[in-house]
């Protein structure tokens, strides 16, 4: 069973400009760069019960057959579980994320993930999960742009809450290779003149968004936390 590695930095742009500053200079170093996708998402976010039994049965009932051993080992063996559903412009899919290490689930740097579209609404995706003991964390709205260069994705997102976000990702299969990754993924910011995003400011505000996601969810509004 091949299990996917996504090795993942966030830099906060905040302000529109930055953001658009960030698209010029991917497309001036980076000419074979390409847009794939554009849209808005829906992401909600829960708080799994101590016991993963009536989830895991649940949801094995719903994801497709050949996801099923990949869905199995992570829920069984991962390490702080991130657990989540999605509306990407009507496609509706079920996110889980365990961490590599210390990382978090929610937002590390390394984490193995699963992903499986769901042929049901988001809503009643998410009742599924509630009737087998989760309860939501957060709800998250956002405006999403993807871009490719190679084996290298960088979104571009308008957050509620966050403002402007950028991701640089790669997803790999091997676990050994983590950390060269990151480093590469570091070197290609560097370039680009922008910052990671530390874990500790970022869980921050991770935690603040959780106390106030019905002020934000939805909203153009934004907050600031150092």
């Amino acid at each position: 069973m091949a299990k996917n590695y996504e090795i993942e930095i966030k830099s906060l742009l905040g302000s529109k400009e930055n953001a658009m500053e960030l698209k010029n200079n991917l497309h001036k170093n980076f000419p074979d760069i390409r847009l794939i996708t554009k849209g808005k998402q829906l992401n909600h976010y829960f708080i799994l019960p101590n016991n993963l039994d009536a989830l895991i049965k649940s949801v094995e009932e719903i994801v497709d057959k050949n996801k099923k051993e990949e869905l199995d080992h992570i829920l069984s063996h991962g390490q702080k579980i991130s657990l989540r559903t999605r509306d990407s412009d009507g496609k509706v899919i079920l996110v889980i994320k365990a961490s590599i290490g210390d990382d978090t689930s929610a937002n590390g740097v390394k984490r193995v993930e699963f992903e499986c579209i769901v042929k049901k609404s988001l809503n009643e995706l998410d009742q599924v999960l509630i009737n087998s003991g989760c309860k939501y964390q957060a709800k998250w709205s956002r405006e999403r742009e993807e871009f490719e260069t190679g084996d290298m994705h960088v979104c571009i997102d308008r957050n509620a809450g966050y403002g402007y976000l950028a991701e640089f990702e790669k997803v790999i299969q091997d676990e050994s290779k983590t950390d060269e990754v990151k480093k590469s993924l570091l070197d290609f910011m560097d370039k680009l003149g922008v910052q990671e995003l530390n874990q500790e400011r970022l869980e921050r505000m991770f935690s603040y968004y959780n106390s106030n996601w019905q002020d934000y969810y939805g909203t153009e509004k934004i907050f600031n936390i150092n």
